[in-house]
């Protein structure tokens, strides 16, 4: 605490008067990062839903860019750390709620597009930690990755299950 309250240039006593231990602190900072990441990927209902997708993931993958570091050790601590887990889990949620009212027009979906569409965020967060780790895709390679992907989840989802209906024009 002493490091960080250094760093913002604040006094101890000042940080712990806010944050009364650094699980407090880390699920701060933690609510606020994804409260700047969920209004960074709300997509602007401009444009087809790649698109929009598309452009979605430009702005997380260029956040991401900005604070490789600290998301890099967020999704390494999750494993670890229920107050990680937590953060993530909450943020994939509601990821997920909005991804699934998009495309099915409500919020109760079947259980293929639910289950495809939670392993695709999965995948995403797998595939920009070895983007982040190994530099050698552009952005805009890892964002037509995953877009890609997430084609192929929902092509998955509707195999799985014909009654899978989306509303993607």
């Amino acid at each position: 605490m002493r490091q960080i309250a250094e760093a913002a240039g604040v006094s101890k006593a000042l940080l712990y008067h806010y944050f009364p231990n650094k699980i407090e602190l880390f699920k701060a900072a933690a609510q606020e990062y994804a409260g700047e990441l969920q209004g960074i990927i709300e997509p602007s209902g401009e444009g087809t839903p790649i698109e929009q997708l598309s452009e979605s993931l430009d702005g997380y993958l260029a956040w991401i860019e900005r604070n490789a570091e600290t998301w890099t050790k967020l999704m390494q601590s999750a494993a670890a750390l229920p107050e990680a887990r937590e953060a993530v889990a909450g943020f994939r949620a509601a990821a997920l709620e909005s991804i699934l009212v998009r495309l099915t027009g409500k919020h109760g979906p079947r259980p293929a597009l639910r289950t495809a569409l939670q392993g695709w965020l999965g995948y995403i967060d797998a595939a920009i930690l070895d983007w982040v780790h190994n530099h050698d895709l552009t952005r805009e390679q890892l964002r037509d990755l995953l877009v890609a992907a997430f084609g192929a989840a929902l092509l998955a989802a509707q195999q799985a299950d014909p009654k899978v209906q989306l509303e993607v024009s």
